[in-house]
């Protein structure tokens, strides 16, 4: 099929690095690894920070302005054969799809679209309803964890649902890699307030638990929060953590190469592509059971998910990796193996040649 791709929050073609946009690159990718043709329908960034309506009425008029030039495009050129919406939801609605995909009878599928109840206030409640509107309007909708599908079977009871398990391109993974440092600890996030900011808090503490321990560590990862971040772990030996800032995503896999555990607490995580990519590197994970981390990381075979909020228990999970060579090296084997077999790219387009096909194109 001819597909129009278009991700309102954050473009394939995006110059900031996040699992959003990564997520935008592989399913662009899996689409074409099943033979399909994938174009970029727009670029345009629908995001809105906080609920104003003057900034939501400027991006309505250029979203109009891209369904009016997506419509002559088509005119001349001819229409896609699917519409696929990457990630919609109450903070960056697709405002161009649903409609003209109406007009042209194209069909419109979602993934990674969410509805959030608590946000049904106020502007947040408008960007709401659109992505609600999209959802039953979708032929499919995509979900990658099974918190979202109940998310939305709750709230759009008659949509029509399917499920992908989050993945990664796994060939830049695929040569077994030399064993790095044991007690080296690896973690890749975005500097950034709240969940961000949050889960390096928590590390912070539960690293300054085990001080007693030997261990360093390498964090790849930069944003506005960068000295509040490492505000958090100015009371820990400064020649134990190595910044490395934000580096070039074709350079993570040798950071990971080079470690021995991944830890990332994880607070709001929808899933993190993160966990995925160090566990394909055969690092095993402590991170904690919540929100969607459960998705990507099996607890007690490719590492340990320690309850929410509880830095006594996230800080002994690593103690128990740190001090246990045999059960860290049987659990990063473990986990190599459950991406390289279970999340890679080719599956990912295996699945998606299950589901599509379902959809009637006209």
């Amino acid at each position: 099929m001819r597909i129009a791709f278009y991700a309102p929050l954050k473009s394939p073609n995006h110059p900031v690095v996040s699992g959003d946009r990564q997520m935008a690159r592989m399913l662009v990718k899996a689409l074409e690894h099943g033979g399909h043709s994938v174009e970029l329908a727009s670029e345009l960034r629908f995001y809105l920070r906080q609920p104003e309506s003057k900034s939501f009425d400027a991006l309505k008029i250029e979203a109009r302005e891209e369904a009016t030039r997506l419509t002559k495009l088509w005119d001349r050129d001819g229409k896609p054969d699917l519409w696929f919406s990457y990630h919609p939801y109450y903070k960056a609605p697709d405002l161009i799809g649903p409609e003209l995909t109406s007009a042209f009878a194209v069909p419109y599928v979602t993934a990674e679209a969410s509805y959030s109840r608590r946000r049904n206030a106020g502007l947040w409640a408008d960007t709401q309803a659109l992505v609600a509107r999209a959802i039953e309007q979708a032929a499919l909708n995509i979900c990658f964890t099974q918190r979202d599908r109940q998310g939305l079977t709750d709230a759009i009871p008659g949509a029509a649902l399917g499920m992908l398990s989050p993945f990664i391109d796994t060939s830049v993974f695929r040569e077994t890699p030399a064993r790095g440092c044991p007690t080296r600890l690896v973690t890749v996030a975005m500097m950034r307030a709240g969940d961000k900011v949050e889960s390096y808090r928590m590390l912070a503490q539960a690293l300054g638990s085990i001080g007693h321990l030997r261990w360093t560590m390498s964090v790849v990862g930069d944003g506005p929060a960068r000295d509040e971040v490492k505000a958090q772990f100015a009371g820990l030996p400064a020649d134990r953590i190595e910044w490395l800032g934000a580096i070039e995503p074709a350079a993570v896999p040798d950071v990971l190469y080079s470690g021995g555990i991944y830890v990332w607490p994880g607070y709001g995580e929808a899933y993190g592509v993160a966990y995925l990519e160090a566990q394909a590197a055969g690092l095993p994970v402590v991170a904690q059971e919540i929100a969607g981390v459960p998705e990507v990381v099996r607890d007690g075979q490719t590492g340990f998910l320690t309850p929410s909020g509880d830095v006594a228990a996230f800080a002994s999970a690593i103690e128990r990796l740190l001090a246990s060579n045999d059960e860290r090296t049987i659990m990063g084997a473990g986990a190599r193996r459950f991406v390289l077999e279970e999340r890679s790219l080719g599956g990912a387009a295996a699945r998606l040649a299950e589901l599509l096909p379902k959809i009637p194109v006209s």
